[in-house]
């Protein structure tokens, strides 16, 4: 046979499937023997059943029987190299293996195999077949001892610092490397040394001789080495640089980090500081982000080029540094940064690419200009030396730039550095474009909410209001609910609230229209009742035009709800009806709160029985409190009528300072600061018209009647010390009193009211509407109506239960608005 087949021999002699088995009890008595047993050993089994395993074994290596034993029991088995006793003395080199046999609810047993190393003794692992293993491995290994110091290691380990293996020998891990964390080592070798199990996989992350400027990562192992009798000798362990490795996850950290920081809002300037808040201190030491104005404005591009020789101005919209007050920064976040040009941020502005010095000169030239003297710095003096700046770009558009500075540590950066810093500004550039879209659509949509609710309520002295509005998409500011003070004839004036169906743009738009017909309707001086009456058959027509189906929601004004109120300060009568409405509250002047037993209505749309009226008389500084259902919403809690009464009632009656403030600690008590649906909250705080401000009469129907009544009036006048008004109100008493004795029927009645401006009524018991006429030059008469038109401000007809009132206005503060 030859070397090679020799050796192949002994190789198989491994193979548990050549394996002589036999079986041992728990005191290491042999219970079984078999045929390849006999073969090795040459002992029958009626020779060796029943006798002890140390009968089997050199006297050198029975004497470790007990040691072995307990390595057994502790580490569930054992495997090594032994020396049996054959028949007749005979030694028998063989490997070992030891494992449990035990079966459940049996007594314990181990099985035993041996392999025959006798024709593998070419493969003795000597001291020399060992170093010639390790000396040429590319992993880094060492030995220490009990005392942790140095005893032997490979050229590999040369690589990481510390010297030859020779310059090692007898030092600690603190003389060889000095700087690195020898003491946590340290601790897991002696960890190793006293439990006797291996430590793999520990990571040690620093700075090395090898590489002083860089951030490097080892992979270390250690296990513990024995002698013959299993006494600890000292400690073997491996390094691996896996820096690469380390610095790849590093950057997978931060992308993710990014990606979970970066963005979290629509706001521009708090996107760009959360860019520079991720990358300091990971990738730089100081990030500053400068962005165009447009971009922070929110409008589309610049139409002007850039880099055409003058000075290009970018704002400061968010910088970070690992020092505290950002000391490294010549501007503030919001001021303005002007950049020379030709310089590196402009070139990677206009360009679009990305720059990268790894040491700057700290002499070089500086980059801005109109630095106040204070804040001037080199770059020696603000301790930076390397630097990348990288575009923010989005969508093909470049609206500003990025600056990393390293400061603090000595690395300068790499084009790893620079792809990292790209891939965040690339992340980071969409959000700061989507905030930027996101601030002109809200701007738009914030322009078109201010056109469709009232800017101020308009002057008036029948109520003192305040309103408070909180929509649900804090994002848009836009709500479908709306409010409103409308004035009328007679010195009334008509309280509104609705809402319409759903959030956003659409609900504000069909807000916006349904709010438009309410006033237009207004003007036409009808009852509450008919007010929503008219409102309905609006909106079920618009639905069915548009194809609306009655049950769609958001953006359509069917299944809207509104409450329309007509106050008088004359007398105090107020008169309302709703629509699928939350009926008002009432605060009396002692404080006390009521609500007004008003009948719902159906939403508008919706189809329903005829609106009800309610009429109720109201005290000078009783407070009307007029809102929409998500005053009293909580989530997705709907708690109880008489809860939800219980709970607007004790937040009216606490009393504020003003008007404004009640209102707004109102809803504040009642609302989340993010609530789930829009809220309108309207308070009227009445009052009544004194004697002094409303005079009037009762006429027969009499033309001689005509001139007493301009007598009345003229004197009426004087009183109030309006003198100058005299001649055009006597014309206007004239002309309606002589068309009501002329066209109407009933009793007459004229009334004067002093306002804000002089109000002139009469009414009588007739049923139609004067009409304005233009009457040619030939006629005789039908110019009463068109004189009244031309010497007031304005003028109507109102209709009442007992007939109709014509009136006319005259300004007292000035001309018309």
């Amino acid at each position: 046979m030859g070397t090679h087949e020799k050796q192949d021999a002994a190789l198989q002699r491994f193979d548990v499937a050549d394996a002589a088995p036999l079986l041992l009890d728990a005191r290491g008595v042999v219970t079984s023997w078999t045929r390849d047993a006999q073969r090795l050993l040459a002992y029958t089994a009626a020779e060796v059943v029943g006798t002890g395993v140390r009968g089997l074994l050199s006297a050198e290596d029975a004497a470790r029987v007990p040691e072995l034993a307990e390595r057994c029991r502790r580490d569930g088995g054992w495997a090594g190299l032994l020396t049996a006793r054959g028949k007749g003395g005979r030694p028998v080199r063989v490997m070992v293996r030891v494992t449990p046999a035990e079966e459940p609810g049996g007594a314990p047993r181990w099985l035993v195999l041996l392999s025959d190393m006798a024709g593998a003794r070419g493969w003795d692992m000597s001291r020399a077949v060992l170093e010639q293993m390790v000396t040429g491995s590319p992993v880094g290994i060492a030995i220490v001892d009990a005392h942790l110091r140095c005893v032997w290691s490979n050229a590999a380990l040369e690589q990481f610092g510390g010297g030859s293996a020779r310059e090692r020998l007898g030092r600690r891990l603190a003389e060889i490397q000095p700087g690195i964390d020898s003491e946590g080592i340290e601790t897991q070798m002696r960890r190793v040394l006293e439990s006797g199990r291996p430590i793999v996989g520990y990571e040690h992350v620093g700075q090395v001789r090898s590489a002083p400027h860089r951030e490097t990562a080892h992979m270390m192992s250690f296990t513990r080495l024995e002698d013959d009798h299993g006494h600890p000798m000292g400690v073997y362990y491996t390094v691996v640089d896996i820096s690469d490795k380390h610095r790849a996850r590093q950057r997978l950290a931060l992308l993710d980090r990014a990606g979970e920081h970066i963005g979290r809002t629509l706001d521009i300037g708090r996107t760009a500081q959360e860019l520079a808040d991720v990358a300091v201190p990971e990738l730089a030491d100081f990030v500053c982000v400068d962005l165009l104005e447009w971009v922070l404005r929110g409008a589309e591009r610049a139409p002007e080029p850039l880099g055409g020789g003058e000075p290009v101005p970018l704002r400061r919209a968010g910088q970070q540094s690992v020092n505290p007050g950002v000391p490294e920064a010549v501007v503030e976040v919001g001021e303005v940064a002007t950049y020379l040009a030709g310089s590196p941020p402009i070139r990677s502005l206009t360009a679009g690419d990305s720059w990268r010095e790894e040491r700057l000169d700290p002499l070089a030239k500086k980059w801005a200009t109109d630095i106040p003297g204070d804040r001037a710095a080199t770059f020696l003096e603000l301790g930076l030396h390397s630097v990348m700046i990288v575009p923010v770009r989005a969508r093909g558009v470049t609206l500003g730039v990025t600056s990393f500075f390293r400061r603090g540590r000595q690395e300068p950066f790499d084009e790893d550095d620079l792809s990292l810093a790209e891939d965040l500004v690339s992340r980071a550039a969409v959000c700061v474009d989507n905030a930027r879209r996101y601030t002109r659509e809200r701007d738009a949509a914030l322009v078109l909410q201010r056109s469709l609710l009232p800017r101020r309520l308009p002057e008036q002295d029948a109520v003192e209001v305040a309103a408070c509005y909180r929509p649900a998409d804090e994002l848009t500011g836009l709500g479908g609910d709306w409010y409103d003070l409308i004035p009328l004839s007679g010195a009334r004036v008509a309280l509104v609230v609705g809402e319409v169906p759903g959030h956003g743009i659409d609900a504000a738009a069909a807000m916006g229209r349904l709010r438009m017909a309410v006033r237009t309707l207004a003007a036409l001086d009808l009852p509450p009742a008919e007010v929503l009456a008219h409102l309905d058959d609006l909106v079920a027509r618009t639905a069915r035009e548009e194809g609306v189906q009655p049950e769609a929601t958001g953006g359509q004004a069917v299944g809207s709800g509104c409450v329309y109120v007509v106050y008088d300060p004359v007398d105090g009568q107020c008169t309302m009806a709703a629509a699928g409405h939350p009926a008002p509250a009432v605060v009396l002047p002692d404080g006390s709160v009521s609500f007004v037993d008003l009948p719902q209505g159906a939403p508008l749309g919706a189809g329903g029985p005829p609106f009800e009226a309610v009429e109720l008389v109201l005290a000078a500084g009783s407070v009307l409190a007029l809102h929409t259902d998500g005053l009293l919403a909580r989530g997705d809690e709907q708690r109880a009528a008489a809860a939800d009464r219980e709970r607007l009632r004790l937040a009216l009656e606490r009393r504020a300072s003003s008007l404004d403030l009640t209102c707004r600690t109102v809803v504040d008590a009642l609302v989340p600061a993010r609530p789930d649906d829009d809220v309108a909250l309207l308070m009227a705080h009445t009052r009544l018209l004194g004697d002094d401000q409303v005079a009037d009469w009762d006429l027969p129907a009499d033309p001689a009647v005509v001139a007493d009544a301009r007598k009345e009036a003229a004197r009426q006048l004087t009183e109030w010390g309006l003198e100058e008004l005299a001649f055009t109100t006597e014309l206007v008493v004239s002309e309606l009193v002589t068309n009501a004795i002329r066209h109407a029927e009933g009793p007459i009645r004229l009334r004067l009211i002093r306002e804000r401006a002089l109000i002139c009524e009469v009414s009588d018991g007739g049923a139609t509407a004067p009409h304005l006429r233009h009457p040619r030059t030939t006629d005789e008469g039908g110019r009463g109506l068109l004189l009244v038109s031309q010497f007031t401000q304005r003028w109507g007809t109102r209709f009442i239960p007992e007939g109709k009132v014509i009136w006319a206005e005259q300004s007292l503060t000035g001309p018309p608005d």
